[in-house]
């Protein structure tokens, strides 16, 4: 564990070294190219973050394309600068061609920081069509259900004529000895076929 320790450790102190470094020598030669102030310190902080932003796009998001473009243009600036502060320039005569790439430098990180910070990644839009989108209810299967014969309309029928509906089945049982059909009451009662059989089933 000390062990992990230490190796981390010294990873965070040469990366913070190698920050310094990098910020002081955007920051001279941003002052050297004639903006001086705070300004100067503004220009290493720019690059810094598209460095940042670049690097995360790289981590988290499906188009790379756009974020090594980001990510070599703000390498190039930061790496620009160290050599160009390794005596290869004379920093009290800067040429006319850095003087207008450092003013260009806060348009063209602008630029990119929006474009990486604002632009959904591919899988993300994915997800987000994904959870959008209505699920379909599922088919549900048909339910056969068997036809059943239309029942018969009922019809009002007289206690009166139920009561002697019954007299005449009951005397046509005892001299017959079997229960009266539909078709002989309705010719005993004298009334239509579907009274008659109203009539026989509440007998």
């Amino acid at each position: 564990m000390r062990a992990q320790l230490a190796r981390v450790d010294a990873v965070l102190v040469q990366a913070l070294i190698a920050a310094a470094l990098s910020f002081a020598h955007l920051h001279d030669v941003a002052s050297a190219a004639g903006q001086d102030g705070w300004k100067a310190w503004a220009y290493p902080i720019s690059v810094d973050l598209l460095l940042v932003a670049a690097w995360r796009r790289l981590r988290t998001g499906t188009t790379k394309a756009a974020a090594w473009c980001w990510f070599v243009i703000a390498l190039v600036a930061s790496l620009g600068a160290n050599i160009a502060t390794a005596g290869l320039l004379d920093l009290g005569n800067v040429p006319a061609w850095l003087r207008i790439l450092v003013a260009g430098w806060p348009a063209v990180a602008f630029l990119g920081g929006t474009l990486l910070a604002h632009t959904t990644p591919k899988a993300q839009v994915a997800e987000v069509v994904t959870d959008g989108q209505e699920q379909e209810p599922e088919p549900t299967p048909e339910l056969l259900v068997e036809e059943q014969p239309p029942a018969p309309p009922s019809i009002p029928v007289p206690a009166a004529l139920v009561a002697h509906a019954r007299k005449v089945a009951t005397e046509h049982h005892t001299r017959t000895g079997t229960p009266i059909d539909t078709s002989t009451l309705r010719a005993r009662l004298g009334v239509p076929a579907p009274m008659a059989e109203a009539i026989a089933a509440q007998l």
